[in-house]
């Protein structure tokens, strides 16, 4: 019988059937899933939030750069950049 890879999603979709059964003791499961608890507690409150959408991976960009250069300072930068290589 050949292995069946799994992706993340179902390790995640799995660890969360398991860690809401009855009676489930959640850290002997993260340990079993070699993840932290802080992981684990993480996904299950997503998962109590945002239901099968927890499983997705998410972006790690920040949704803003406060400290992003101005356009206008790019542009000068790359103006002197092409008339003095």
């Amino acid at each position: 019988m050949a292995w069946q890879p799994k992706d993340l999603m179902d390790i995640k979709r799995d660890f969360v059937a398991l860690a809401l059964q009855e009676g489930c003791n959640r850290r002997e499961l993260c340990r079993r899933f070699g993840i932290s608890p802080k992981t684990g507690y993480a996904l299950l409150a997503r998962h109590a939030q945002e239901g099968s959408a927890a499983y997705m991976p998410r972006s790690r960009r920040p949704k803003e750069s406060p400290t992003r250069t101005s356009p206008e300072v790019e542009k000068a930068v790359i103006d002197l950049r092409t008339t003095h290589p």
